[in-house]
């Protein structure tokens, strides 16, 4: 009986970015779409070892690595389909005053402009990952986090709000490796804020 969940790649509309390019997107849902596929394969391979076989000992070792690099190939198909969730055309440029999400910053951070320079500063780390704003369920609070790759740095628990690529193919064909505050406001300018909202009180 087969055990694994095969995935389809999502469709998304977002021609038309601010500061992000037809061309990039074009790459980035090619990449999107490559984490689908490596984990259906992914899923195929490990239910092939449970399920016809079982797991002897000779076949623990590529078990465990099969069992590892679903993580990475799993989280990348999920991080990109929040990613490109959270985007929009004619996006209104930053949350509404009042909004439940502006409170929730207020409430963490003090202000939304306090909150924006600690995510702008994890989305500046060098090296490539994700900057994700995540909800603390336990007290409600908003804390922002990196990712590295797409499964180092996953807070368990916390539920990722606003998540924004920072691996260097989000932004390389539109501005070069020292803009990537450039990118980062580009962002900024497209994030779908009602997005945030929903997955907010979710």
């Amino acid at each position: 009986m087969k055990t694994s969940v095969t995935y389809k790649p999502r469709h998304f509309d977002l021609s038309g970015l601010k500061g992000i390019s037809d061309k990039t997107l074009e790459m980035h849902f090619g990449l999107y779409e490559g984490y689908v596929r490596a984990t259906n394969q992914l899923g195929e391979r490990i239910d092939a070892l449970i399920h016809e076989r079982g797991i002897e000992k000779e076949e623990a070792p590529a078990y465990s690595e099969l069992k590892r690099r679903l993580g990475f190939e799993y989280n990348g198909m999920l991080l990109h389909e929040l990613y490109f969730e959270n985007l929009m055309r004619a996006a209104p440029g930053g949350p509404e005053p009042g909004s439940v999400f502006a409170r929730a910053v207020e409430n963490s951070f003090g202000s939304q402009q306090r909150w924006r320079i600690d995510f702008t500063g994890v989305g500046s780390m060098r090296g490539v990952g994700w900057a994700i704003c995540y909800l603390d369920p336990a007290n409600q609070r908003l804390s922002n986090h990196w990712v590295a790759l797409h499964h180092l740095g996953n807070v368990a628990g916390f539920r990722p709000i606003l998540v924004m690529d920072v691996w260097e193919h989000a932004y390389l064909l539109d501005h070069a490796p020292s803009e990537r505050g450039r990118y980062i406001d580009a962002f900024f300018a497209n994030v779908d804020w009602r997005v945030v909202e929903r997955r907010l009180q979710a």
